[in-house]
């Protein structure tokens, strides 16, 4: 069984995969502050539940892939391979590791490692050329070229920030629940935020990616726009440019890199 785990700033997506099947997920917060032993713990408490592994920590894991936005996460993680896993092979993504993808950006080191991967697996499911749009803690947009390059993207403010930042700066506003309104036109504070939310993200998507998507080839069919990450069903069925919807296409790409790599180490 291989363990991969793709660490955001706001959450922390785990997957376990036997084969190319993903068989179990976990979510959960992202805390910086957590140590490899706070975090060997609640990998133990999670995994300890699943009918396809052992009781100890370890058990039944063959393999880790792992990518971080949150160096200190990363660091922490790097420990828990270390001390908890010694014996089992893990990637940890960062320069040096083979992806597969060329990085033809000005600095490819500036490029998040989860970015890359869901490039990796853009490519793999879906071929070039492609836009990933990942509604993470930021909404990214990533250009994959027919020959399977990144070539760059885009970053804007995510869903849950925005909706932070109403409640936080509007006097008479408050955090709300992320949810499609009954209409458009809002007849309530609540729903009059929900719609800007929900139909000004998908009016976001559709005038960035068709933006992108006229630089990436001459005929916009000939691009695949993949939605991924923890909010994209808020917006996909309001968007006019989505084809296709992946919520595990980072833990995809983990594994694929993970494949990649473990000859090698």
């Amino acid at each position: 069984m291989l363990l991969t785990i793709d660490v955001g700033n706001t959450h922390t997506v785990l997957g376990l995969f036997d084969g190319e099947d993903i068989v179990e997920h976990w979510r959960i917060s992202t805390d910086a502050r957590r140590t490899a032993d706070e975090l060997a713990v609640l990998l133990q408490g999670l995994m300890g539940m699943h009918p396809l592994l052992g009781d100890e920590l370890g058990d039944g894991i063959d393999g880790i892939a792992i990518c971080a936005t949150v160096p200190s996460v990363l660091h922490e993680l790097r420990e828990v391979t270390r001390r908890y896993y010694g014996d089992v092979p893990a990637v940890l993504v960062e320069p040096g590791v083979k992806t597969g993808v060329p990085i033809l950006t000005d600095n490819p080191k500036e490029v998040g490692a989860d970015r890359i991967i869901n490039a990796v697996a853009a490519v793999e499911l879906y071929g070039g050329p492609a836009v990933v749009v990942d509604f993470g803690t930021a909404t990214t947009f990533d250009a994959v070229s027919a020959r399977g390059e990144y070539v760059g993207g885009v970053i804007a403010p995510g869903i849950e920030i925005s909706v932070e930042a109403l409640g936080v700066k509007g006097a008479q506003l408050r955090k709300i629940e992320v949810a499609r309104p009954r209409s458009v036109i809002g007849k309530n504070t609540v729903e009059a935020m929900q719609s800007g939310i929900v139909y000004g993200f998908a009016g976001q998507v559709d005038g960035v990616v068709g933006r992108m998507v006229r630089e990436l080839a001459d005929d916009p069919e000939d691009v695949t726009v993949i939605a991924t990450g923890g909010l994209a069903p808020m917006v996909l069925g309001e968007s006019s440019v989505i084809d296709e919807h992946e919520p595990w296409l980072t833990l995809i790409g983990l594994r694929l890199v993970y494949e990649r790599n473990v000859s090698r180490l």
